[in-house]
């Protein structure tokens, strides 16, 4: 069966680009590297990093005591390598990369041809089959169970600025045919406010295990999140009561706005990383009851199906000003043996 595999199965490695475009940080890129570094030595215990970037920035990264961390020399041009990153795909003991067009979320960002062109090369360094994927997406716009379900939203697929001519059809059949996506569920209600991808999915509900999702909902009926997230939240639990296996809907409240030079950054715990079945980093945020209850929660779900579970939350209070967390800059590759 083609499918991709779910984060929570075993992986062979993380990829993470290091950070170097101080425009995606504007006035705040100092802390971000040690923000990167912290999240690499998190990571290393439980699966094997990959660090890609120029090979004139690996000095002064201060990667090389760290055990299991490689360095592969890849030129970038920004970190979010979870959106240029391929799609690994089994289909039974043969292994596909999917190679989908880039370009920077509808071209907000030029340049983006060397995130576009690094696809490849990680690819290559995996020794994967790289499968043309023909679309323009982003990694962060699909959420996978491991089965062929998959959770996403039209605003990243069904675009002119990605996508121009392809109708909704036309892209199922294209994520069926080379991804294995035997149910996709298209989850619109509205994404997060400062969130420049159009709404990607890994800001706003993610599987914990084929019968778990988790929802991102605002509290605070002012916030003015709140309305779309609601919406998001009825669409999955309708969806939940009629698929195969059913889902329980859990919902996993964002903390309360915060501005940085009069921008909301988009804060959600739904970007949190799964490192296999051994171990779950959770973004936090300076907001200790959110950050507190975010993590109590993801840690009693994901100890349902994986009991020895580590759970640990991570700093992203600046990190997030580049519009991204954990899940945004990593990309899991999964491990040879999975069939």
């Amino acid at each position: 069966m083609k499918r991709v595999p779910a984060e929570w199965e075993r992986q062979a490695a993380v990829w993470i680009a290091w950070p170097h475009n101080h425009d995606t940080w504007p006035d705040r890129f100092a802390p971000v590297p040690g923000c990167f570094r912290r999240m690499i030595e998190l990571i290393a215990p439980a699966v094997p990093v990959h660090v890609i970037g120029a090979a004139d920035l690996r000095p002064s990264a201060g990667l090389e005591n760290l055990a299991d961390v490689t360095w592969i020399d890849i030129p970038t041009n920004d970190s979010w390598i979870r959106d240029y990153g391929p799609t690994f795909v089994v289909d039974g003991t043969e292994q596909l990369a999917i190679d989908w067009g880039y370009n920077s979320w509808g071209g907000k960002y030029p340049p983006w041809d060397a995130d576009n062109a690094a696809t490849a090369q990680i690819i290559q360094h995996a020794d994967w089959k790289r499968v043309e994927g023909g679309l323009t997406l982003e990694g962060g716009a699909l959420e996978w169970d491991g089965s062929g379900r998959l959770l996403t939203t039209t605003e990243c697929l069904v675009t002119e600025t990605r996508n121009p001519g392809w109708t909704k059809p036309q892209v199922e059949s294209q994520l069926q045919s080379l991804a294995g996506a035997r149910e996709i569920v298209w989850v619109d209600g509205g994404g997060l406010i400062g969130d420049d991808t159009d709404g990607h999915i890994d800001q706003l509900a993610r599987f914990i295990d084929p019968e778990t999702v988790v929802v991102a909902v605002s509290d605070d009926p002012d916030d003015p999140n709140h309305a779309g997230l609601q919406r998001n939240e009825r669409q999955l639990r309708q969806w939940a009561q009629s698929t195969s296996p059913q889902v329980t809907v859990h919902r996993l409240p964002i903390p309360p706005a915060r501005f940085i030079n009069d921008q909301r950054v988009p804060e959600s715990y739904c970007n949190f990383l799964r490192l296999g079945p051994d171990r779950l980093l959770v973004p936090t945020f300076r907001s200790e009851t959110h950050d507190s209850d975010a993590i109590t929660l993801l840690s009693r779900l994901a100890r349902q199906q994986s009991p020895a579970v580590e759970v640990i939350g991570v700093d992203c209070h600046d990190l997030i000003w580049g519009l991204g967390a954990l899940h945004c800059a990593s990309c899991n590759q999964p491990a040879m043996e999975l069939e």
